[in-house]
């Protein structure tokens, strides 16, 4: 198993447990085509909060806690660099 794979298995097993994720409805996990910019992962649920900025609050939540465990698995997001990261560099 790949340090990739094992994220995506973890991603599953987190939004399978996590309580406010609809058990009842789709629960899908999977990568993408691979692109210049990384690899993408797909996350498809449904909440159990119907309610749009309650909604939006669990999905960020998480996105954060997902974000934040991606250097466990040695793997880090893509940024598309800014001004700020050049002058940086010419610095």
């Amino acid at each position: 198993m790949t340090n990739i794979g094992t994220f995506r298995a973890y991603i599953g097993a987190y939004l399978r447990n996590h309580p406010q994720v609809n058990q009842n409805l789709t629960l899908l996990v999977r990568q993408l085509e691979p692109t210049p910019h990384g690899l993408p992962i797909q996350i498809y649920i449904f909440s159990k909060e119907k309610r749009w900025v309650p909604y939006e609050d669990i999905q960020s939540d998480l996105f954060d806690h997902f974000l934040a465990v991606l250097p466990e698995f040695d793997l880090q997001a893509f940024q598309e660099p800014s001004g700020k990261d050049f002058i940086k560099l010419v610095n």
